[in-house]
């Protein structure tokens, strides 16, 4: 879980947002939309999905380390840039 009140705010939000996306392709189903619209809309969840995964990868990331440094270390940059080059690799 993210240490950071901000950090579980932001993927809370990205949570609540696949849900809609979830619960929009039940509707278009139900409805029974085209297969090219429920194929967007797995996509488009499975985007979200993904992003997801990283945010939370990123953020225990970033918790883990900065617990093992002390206050003010320089080396806290360099988890920055770990986390950054991790979400880069995994877009």
């Amino acid at each position: 879980m993210p240490n950071q009140a901000i950090d579980k705010k932001r993927i809370l939000t990205r949570i609540r947002k696949i849900k809609g996306q979830v619960d929009a392709l039940e509707k278009a189903l139900e409805s029974g939309q085209e297969c090219q619209l429920l194929l967007q809309q797995i996509a488009s969840f499975r985007g979200a999905a993904n992003g997801l995964m990283n945010d939370i990868l990123q953020t225990h990331l970033r918790d883990e380390l900065r617990e093992l440094l002390p206050p003010g270390d320089p080396q806290l940059s360099k988890v920055d840039e770990l986390a950054g080059l991790i979400n880069s690799y995994l877009k």
